[in-house]
């Protein structure tokens, strides 16, 4: 399983004071040092933390793989196909919202979708779409063009009651099955911490997860490189 890194909590930190400092590049460099296999960004359409700016610079100096989370806009379709990340995560996105509430609604965005899909496969970037578990939409990725799909975990980390957790653990385990035997990359994200990865790394379907706020937040106390190592120690005691 990689473990990729979210870095918008480090722009969010810069971005309270407006200042040139903490700087997300110098921690996506300092991932890649810890182990990281990626680095992940949201460029939002209010710009609230990632700045055009610095997806320009990590497309320069990121040398694992960068994975640019947007919504499926002209601006932002745009932007990439300048930028040229490995990979584009479309994302559903709204101003009021504190961080990404759900997966993207591909039936009701369809159309929207499949353009931005298309217009990113022509330019030679890989496409993911951020959705719930559920094998339908699964089968919608695969007819809009998606190259992998990244299944919302966010519900899983909230649920308290262990019936429930268990429930949602095999929704994500279906969706991750049936997309791999459909021959998609499979990614996961959202609301994922030290304690909870383990049901998710022991879902061998899943081929990655993106991790952001749990990794910052304990890099206040242990600095990001140890940060970092210590979620690496806990996957690869499960997945040897």
């Amino acid at each position: 399983m990689r473990l990729c890194i979210n870095i918008d909590h480090i722009a969010t930190l810069r971005q309270a004071r407006l200042e040139s400092e903490p700087d997300p590049v110098l921690a996506a460099g300092i991932c890649e040092l810890a182990g990281a296999d990626g680095i992940v960004c949201h460029l939002r359409e209010d710009r609230r933390h990632i700045l055009d700016r610095d997806v320009h610079i990590l497309k320069q100096t990121v040398k694992t793989k960068l994975d640019l989370e947007m919504a499926a806009t002209d601006e932002m379709v745009k932007i990439a196909c300048d930028v040229m990340p490995y990979m584009a995560t479309l994302v559903p996105e709204k101003r009021q919202e504190l961080t990404t509430e759900g997966g993207l609604d591909l039936a009701a965005a369809e159309l929207k979708v499949s353009a931005a899909i298309e217009k990113l496969k022509d330019a030679g970037i890989k496409t993911s779409v951020f959705i719930e578990p559920d094998p339908e939409s699964v089968d919608l990725a695969i007819e809009m063009g998606a190259d992998m799909i990244e299944i919302h975990t966010g519900k899983f980390a909230r649920l308290k009651d262990p019936l429930e957790i268990i429930n949602e653990l095999e929704k994500i385990r279906q969706t991750s099955k049936i997309a791999k035997e459909l021959g998609m990359g499979v990614n996961a994200g959202h609301g994922l911490n030290y304690l909870n990865i383990t049901a998710i790394a022991n879902i061998s379907e899943i081929d990655e997860v993106s991790i952001g706020h749990s990794i910052i937040a304990r890099a206040v106390f242990t600095g990001i490189e140890n940060a970092v190592k210590d979620m690496l120690n806990i996957i690869r005691r499960i997945r040897q």
